[in-house]
């Protein structure tokens, strides 16, 4: 009886370890995807104009200037016209969805 509580123990000691290792692990993690260094919070996003009226923007430390929103906002617009094609999809869907429906009501009604 006592080799079995014994090792009980010692098996909830070596979880709970694991437990506390996760959660450090999890927390450095979550650090890390915020995008911030441990020595403080930085600002993550940047707007600044030259004196020729140029926009430069800084997002989490990276620059973006104007030559690169321009192409992020073409291809945004590009992204839009994908939306064309996803309404004939749902549209598709929907039609046979109601066809499957209408034949499995005939069937079910000779039945």
């Amino acid at each position: 009886m006592r080799r079995f509580v014994l090792k009980s123990i010692l098996l909830v000691s070596i979880l709970f370890v694991g437990v506390l290792i996760g959660m450090q692990k999890a927390n450095d993690g979550i650090r890390d995807m915020k995008g911030y260094d441990e020595d403080g919070f930085g600002t993550p996003l940047t707007i600044s104009e030259d004196e020729t009226g140029n926009i430069e923007a800084s997002l989490l430390g990276q620059e973006m200037g104007s030559a690169s929103i321009s192409e992020k906002k073409k291809k945004l617009e590009e992204m839009k016209s994908f939306n064309f094609f996803s309404e004939i999809g749902k549209s598709v869907a929907g039609a046979v969805k109601s066809i499957a429906e209408k034949t499995v009501e005939l069937v079910s009604s000779l039945i």
